[in-house]
């Protein structure tokens, strides 16, 4: 492909609405954004073509990790809109709270996610991107985002509204194209936007078309339509995102000109993109369009599952494509359940951990022999933090191909007995650990003082405050094994009333231990993000992760902290129930029965707690046994952890996921 042409075939194929040239300062012969141009230009054409299958991935929400992984530039100056407000701190310390906050002063990530569900899209993204694979992807861009999180003492979480500008965000670009969604009182026109995912290689992309209601001639109701993500307040609101995400997506789709063969649908909230597509079918037609579809389930949560009133869809949608929902989807009289709606009209459905698969099998029995499971991972070359990629270089007769091969690291046991290796690996651990304390040097954080983290989404299956549940038994682990430095973490659903009463709680508990912070010492930080998350996933000691089983379908924060060898500290759930043989921390907890969910609402928090703080001591004390005061113990067992958490990360991630989508799911080679 000559050069001199990539220009003028990048703009025959994306018509990007640019009257002002504000777009064209970064877009020029050879490059976009700073990235490879030539890789769109395939991408692009590869979708047309006709000449393999292609795969568009539906999912409302996308983490793209952008402010910390293949960084798209400009030169125009960034937008003040688009940097990282200050963010406050709640601890036990609160004299530097008081006088003092977090500038981090980067861009601010995407701002279409709310927390795993998206991060999880995003890794999976970008590891197409890594197989070049002819994907496109869609979403919706959310001109609020989600939410941001204020702590206001002894009120717990107060939500604002996020404000962004999307015309100045790097690589991000409008279209002139448009589209329009027929419902049955009105037409909706949507605005399409395009990202482009690059590869780790930055030598292929999968474009990320992202659906925008905000526009004229839309009604004041209609342009909210993608305002802000997951608005749960007004059932029409909801009911009409999970509209736009299928219909218009599908819309897109053909605006575009792709040739799409497989629609991936993650999560029941895209299923409208069948119901647009079954239009006009008659009964074989349908059975033939259902081998075209795939879902991907990711919550065994009640809640997690869309209902509808089937008056409420037919107060909405043409009555064909409401009857259309009404055969596959009808759970009992009167409802529609979009989790029913999108098996039964897919070849292929997958939970996202051999756990998940189980609770689904007892969750709908009729489809048992459907369900099979696909556990979720993470993407290593966003989560691997650099002095690990520098370790891992230093050693390169075992991490030989690390550059393209993560499966790569299960060799890493190979190094247990290299005493130069279990140095170096601790060496990488403390200078993340000293990153940590740079960014919270206010509050006094010490490298050589056991550190642990939970950070997640706040929702009451989750426990977020179990390590919190008796205080005083906290304080006599410092005085029996040695400080402890706590970090929490986690927004909670605006109008998820316990969640917010969970961080109220957490708040109120921390600011009881003002006269401990010389021992132990309590951080909860606000607006958990993506940048956030990498930072902690790879800098503190330990991972805590203590959701009541089975609620958690997967989770994936742990799999970022063993890429970096921090050891687990977890209930048996999600991923975590695969790992229990690999030696990657240490288990503990409720265990729901064979065969049985249990009770999401019984969350055994006495029990639980009781056997946190044992394991908690036993943990603190191995570690003071091996760091004390800066002096290290290369013998001990903690280094041997350490070396199986990052084999385990040769597992739990996306590059054996997406394999195992192509395989089972997708049926492509």
């Amino acid at each position: 492909m000559k050069k001199n042409n990539l220009l003028d075939e990048f703009y025959t194929l994306v018509q990007v609405d640019d009257p002002d040239g504000r777009y064209a300062q970064d877009i020029n012969d050879s490059n976009y954004f700073g990235m490879p141009l030539e890789a769109i230009v395939k991408a692009e054409k590869r979708l047309r073509s006709g000449k393999e299958r292609c795969i568009a991935y539906f999912s409302m929400e996308y983490g793209l990790a952008t402010s910390c992984y293949n960084l798209l530039s400009s030169t125009l100056a960034l937008n003040p809109a688009n940097k990282v407000p200050e963010n406050a701190v709640f601890s036990n310390f609160r004299v530097a709270d008081y006088f003092f906050a977090l500038h981090q002063n980067n861009i601010i990530d995407l701002p279409i996610y709310s927390g795993g569900l998206g991060v999880l899209a995003g890794d999976t993204v970008k590891t197409m991107a890594d197989y070049n694979l002819p994907v496109a992807a869609i979403g919706i861009l959310w001109s609020s985002g989600y939410f941001r999180q204020k702590f206001w003492f002894k009120y717990g979480q107060a939500p604002e509204k996020m404000h962004w500008d999307p015309d100045t965000y790097p690589g991000l670009i409008p279209l002139k194209n448009r589209i329009k969604v027929s419902l049955k009182s009105e037409d909706v026109y949507l605005k399409l936007w395009k990202y482009y995912v690059y590869s780790y290689k930055q030598d292929a992309v999968v474009p990320l078309i992202l659906l925008d209601a905000n526009i004229e001639p839309n009604s004041e109701t209609a342009r909210i339509f993608t305002d802000q993500l997951y608005r749960s307040d007004n059932v029409f609101l909801k009911l009409l995102q999970r509209v736009i995400l299928g219909f218009g997506g599908v819309s897109a789709l053909n605006e575009l000109g792709y040739q799409i063969d497989t629609y991936h649908l993650n999560e029941g909230h895209a299923v409208f993109a069948f119901i647009a597509k079954a239009r006009g079918m008659g009964k074989d037609e349908l059975e033939s369009l259902k081998s075209k579809f795939v879902y991907t389930c990711h919550t065994p949560v009640e809640a997690g599952h869309d209902r509808f009133a089937i008056d409420d869809l037919n107060r909405v949608l043409k009555k064909e494509d409401a009857d259309t929902i009404e055969k596959f989807g009808k759970e009992h009289p009167g409802v529609a359940n979009l989790t029913l709606l999108s098996m039964n009209i897919s070849s292929a459905i997958n939970a996202v951990s051999h756990n998940h698969q189980k609770v689904m099998h007892i969750q709908f029995p009729d489809y048992r022999e459907r369900i099979q499971y696909v556990t979720n991972g993470v993407h290593p070359y966003t989560w691997l933090s650099r002095s690990f990629q520098e370790l891992f270089a230093q050693f390169p007769q075992v991490f030989c191909d690390i550059g393209a091969n993560p499966m790569i690291l299960s060799r890493a046991p190979e190094l247990k007995g290299n005493a130069d290796f279990r140095t170096r690996l601790w060496q990488a651990h403390q200078s993340n650990k000293l990153e940590l304390c740079k960014f919270l040097e206010k509050w006094q954080l010490d490298k050589n003082l056991f550190t642990i983290c939970w950070a997640r989404r706040v929702a009451a299956y989750k426990r977020p405050s179990l390590i919190l549940h008796d205080i005083s038994r906290l304080v006599k682990i410092t005085k029996t094994c040695g400080p402890l430095q706590i970090i929490l973490a986690g927004k909670a659903h605006p109008n998820d009333n316990l969640g917010f009463t969970y961080i109220n709680e957490m708040l109120d508990k921390v600011d009881r231990l003002n006269e401990d912070y010389g021992k132990l010492k309590i951080i909860v930080l606000e607006n958990y993000d993506i940048s956030l998350g990498k930072l902690l996933t790879s800098s503190v000691d330990v991972w805590l992760n203590n959701p009541l089983p089975p609620f958690e379908a997967s989770g994936t924060s742990g799999m970022k902290a063993i890429l970096n060898g921090v050891l687990q500290m977890s209930t048996v759930d999600g991923w975590v129930a695969e790992a229990t043989e690999q030696k990657i921390g240490s288990f503990f907890g409720y265990k729901n029965s064979e065969g049985s969910v249990g009770n999401e609402s019984d969350l055994h928090m006495n029990d639980d707690a009781e056997e946190l703080y044992n394991t908690l001591e036993r943990m603190v004390d191995l570690y003071y046994r091996t760091n004390s005061g800066g002096k290290l113990d290369t013998a001990s067992g903690w280094i041997d952890m350490m070396i199986e958490c990052i084999a385990a990360a040769a597992q739990f991630n996306t590059y054996r996921m997406v394999d195992q989508y192509k395989q089972q799911i997708w049926k492509i080679t």
